[in-house]
């Protein structure tokens, strides 16, 4: 195992690739809405970028412990998926916005970029809890 750890290529790989995986990641998840991708992709996107990482090393990459991070992007998912339906429409009814900004123009925006987000961060903080619960020998 200490072999792949001092293994000067692969500790290079992992640092020229993991950046590249994490801004791949975040245009899936914005482009979701109008083209393949989407939270739940976008975040096996970014936790195979985590994966690469050792498990000693993901205190400094991500500095938010996993249930938080899980948590938060549950509350997310949930509280948009309930916001069409308090609103008197359908559950998981997206909602839109469209207002013509001074600066900006006409800028657009649904719900489902924000349930995204939560779907995204729930894969993430999955990810994140069954490396740090798997490499817990590790980090000692």
């Amino acid at each position: 195992m200490n072999r792949w750890r001092d293994s000067l290529i692969l500790r290079t790989s992992i640092q020229a690739v993991f950046p590249l995986a994490v801004v791949v990641s975040l245009f899936l998840l914005f482009a979701g809405h109008n083209a393949p991708g989407g939270g739940f992709v976008a975040g096996l996107v970014a936790g195979a970028a985590l994966v690469m990482r050792p498990a000693g090393d993901l205190d400094r990459v991500v500095p938010i412990p996993a249930p938080v991070v899980l948590g938060t992007g549950l509350v997310i998912a949930t509280a948009t998926a309930l916001a069409g339906f308090w609103s008197g429409d359908e559950l998981l009814d997206a909602g839109k916005f469209e207002e013509d900004l001074p600066v900006l123009g006409v800028v657009k925006a649904t719900s489902a970029l924000p349930f995204d987000i939560g779907v995204y961060l729930v894969v993430v903080g999955l990810v994140l809890t069954a490396q740090r619960f798997l490499g817990e020998e590790e980090r000692r």
